[in-house]
């Protein structure tokens, strides 16, 4: 099922082929010489960049940032926006204006041989990147649209934020937030006021609302963040979060109704700990999770992406080729590259992209799961947006 307005079309596929080709062409003098690189390396390079969600400095593009090789010639498949520079603990990194971001996105489109994700987390109230400080909307928080429970007011809110996400270029939404509030002092759930309610009935209501608003604009969204972070203790940017004797089985209830009544095309994973699903791995690198649980069980078959994989519970423990392994071995589609945690690496796409490439070749990731990852998000922007002549 297409977005309002889009035209699914069979031949998306035409510009990667055709920059395939190329490739091949200008390999072949390689591969008689040196034998390094053959068209297949090509290929798989390409499939592996579009799995790549990736985070930049900049609030305009010029020929020099490393973004702009990313998007031109590596072929990354998509963006995440901020207002906030973590690493040097500054303002702006992405964002100064309506007018500003608008022309940074277009011209980020302008450069990509197809279209890019351009995702932000734009939930409202406390979470939120389109500050009004920058001349955006006044938001509220989750928390405050389920506790009046008034579904007018909560979709004034969701359509508000879509129509502004819509106007800029936006076109992927990290939000609604459908953890449980079981924990209303849980650092990075309940104490942000980012989840409608304690109740799984009413979070589905409210967040129906948002996808809903969204998908009229034509605006995707992702709930996040599966299997359910509301009943955490610890906060996943700093480290581990260990769920197992909090976590809920009504936690699940949002992701099951939502999945089963309206049109999800992503969800997010979080990067709690379960030792009862998985005894090993935290939820993003599980396959027993993501494959076994959300897949198989609750029967989604949309894009499965990793929250941002530089938070410390993640890059506390795991170095980024290994995370990224296991995190694609066990499910996820697109891999959310913030680079905005503890430090700003320019070149982190074509590091990733290599490293990814390394575990292929060494035979620790399958070419046939690169290929399942890359047809989910080429069949999503197939049916999201008409080919551009």
């Amino acid at each position: 099922m297409g977005f309002p307005g889009s035209v699914n079309f069979p031949y998306l596929y035409s510009p990667i082929q055709q920059r395939m080709k190329l490739k091949i062409l200008l390999l072949c003098p390689l591969v008689a010489v040196c034998g390094r690189a053959t068209p297949d390396d090509a290929a798989l390079k390409d499939k592996i960049a579009q799995l790549l969600l990736v985070g930049f400095r900049g609030t305009e593009l010029t020929d020099d940032n490393p973004i702009c090789h990313a998007v031109q010639t590596l072929h990354i498949g998509g963006v995440i926006l901020f207002d906030y520079d973590v690493p040097s603990r500054s303002r702006p990194r992405n964002i100064r204006s309506p007018a500003q971001l608008a022309r940074l996105i277009a011209d980020l489109q302008q450069r990509a041989p197809e279209r890019l994700w351009v995702a932000i987390d734009e939930e409202g109230g406390r979470v939120s990147r389109l500050k009004t400080a920058y001349g955006f909307p006044h938001t509220v928080s989750a928390r405050f649209q389920g506790r009046r429970d008034d579904t007018a007011t909560t979709a004034f809110y969701a359509a508000q934020t879509a129509a502004t996400l819509a106007a800029l270029g936006v076109n992927l939404n990290f939000a609604p937030c459908v953890d449980l509030d079981v924990n209303p002092d849980s650092p990075v759930i309940g104490k942000l006021e980012r989840s409608f309610s304690s109740d799984p009935e009413t979070v589905v209501k409210h967040a129906g609302i948002w996808i809903a608003e969204h998908a009229k604009q034509g605006v995707l969204t992702c709930p996040k963040h599966f299997p359910g972070h509301g009943s955490a203790t610890r906060d996943t940017h700093a480290g581990s979060a260990d769920v197992t004797d909090s976590w809920q089985e009504a936690e699940l209830l949002p992701y099951r109704r939502l999945i089963a009544d309206h049109d999800v095309r992503f969800i997010m994973t979080s990067h709690v700990f379960h030792a009862r699903f998985d005894a090993t791995c935290p939820a993003t690198l599980s396959k027993a999770i993501l494959t076994g649980l959300l897949r198989e069980q609750l029967g989604f078959t949309g894009v499965i992406v990793s929250d941002d994989l530089a938070m410390g519970a993640l890059a506390l423990h795991y170095p980024l080729e290994e995370a990224l392994e296991k995190a694609i071995n066990a499910g996820v589609d697109l891999l959310c590259l913030s680079n905005n945690g503890a430090a700003f690496d320019p070149h982190i796409a074509d590091k990733a992209v290599e490293m990814i490439y390394r575990s292929v070749k060494a035979g620790k990731i399958s070419p046939q799961r690169i290929d399942q990852s890359y047809r989910r998000i080429m069949k999503m922007k197939r049916e999201a947006w008409p080919v551009e002549p």
